[in-house]
């Protein structure tokens, strides 16, 4: 049977702790004693715990040996900013696909009001990252940053490899145009509904990004960046 698995809030080299609602889960729903093992990740790596003290505040754990796992995708995905309910759909589908970190963009065709209310937003998505790495067994947990606009996030990538969605290309697709590159660090970006302005793409040009296509269809945001996504984690298998 596979045992459920906890992310730590804070660790050391014995031992691992959850508070707030996770601790409250444990003691409260699941009635969790001492003695009883999980698997709990605690600074990116897993291990087998058993629990020392249960409280409605705090659950500590000694950690045993450490468990096999899987690692994160090396992708950071750059999402323009649209409607929040697409918006957390996609960034819990992204953390499902295994991410390692999401830039929220403030793109020119970002409305007006949406790009405003992000940087309140943040803590609310990281919330969400949060609980789909647990629900689908990650180890890591992807980092999702403050809002940025598009200008300082291009300026700042470190990325090697840059993949630039672009309704505009017709030609190379993501396995094609990844075939030309090593398989390593890798940036993705996503535009807003009605796609990246001119301005945008100039930008996108002179920092070296390749515009490639998703195929003929016209797809919301939120499934081009899951598509994109699932595309890209294959070719890593």
């Amino acid at each position: 049977m596979t045992r459920r698995r906890w992310i730590a809030d804070t660790w050391t080299s014995e031992t691992a702790t959850l508070s707030g609602d996770q601790a409250a889960h444990l003691a409260r729903v699941l009635r969790a004693t001492p003695g009883q093992v999980f698997d709990v990740v605690a600074g990116g790596f897993l291990h087998r715990a058993e629990i020392i003290t249960v409280t409605q505040n705090e659950v500590v754990f000694t950690l045993h040996e450490e468990l096999e796992s899987d690692v994160a995708l090396p992708l950071h995905l750059l999402l323009a900013i649209f409607k929040f309910d697409h918006m957390e759909w996609a960034i819990e589908k992204a953390t499902e696909l295994g991410v390692a970190r999401i830039t929220p963009i403030g793109a020119r065709r970002t409305e007006k009001h949406l790009a405003q209310a992000a940087p309140k937003r943040a803590e609310r998505w990281r919330r969400i990252a949060l609980e789909a790495s647990k629900q689908s067994r990650r180890t890591t947990i992807p980092t999702i940053e403050d809002p940025s606009s598009l200008k300082a996030a291009l300026e700042h990538e470190p990325s090697p490899t840059r993949i630039l969605l672009s309704e505009t290309e017709q030609a190379t697709s993501i396995p094609a145009a990844l075939a030309k590159s090593p398989l390593f660090d890798l940036a993705l970006a996503i535009g807003p509904e009605g796609g990246w302005a001119d301005d945008e793409m100039n930008l996108f040009t002179i920092h070296h990004w390749q515009p490639v296509t998703l195929g003929p269809r016209i797809l919301r945001a939120e499934t081009a960046a899951i598509a994109a996504i699932a595309i890209t984690s294959s070719l890593y298998i």
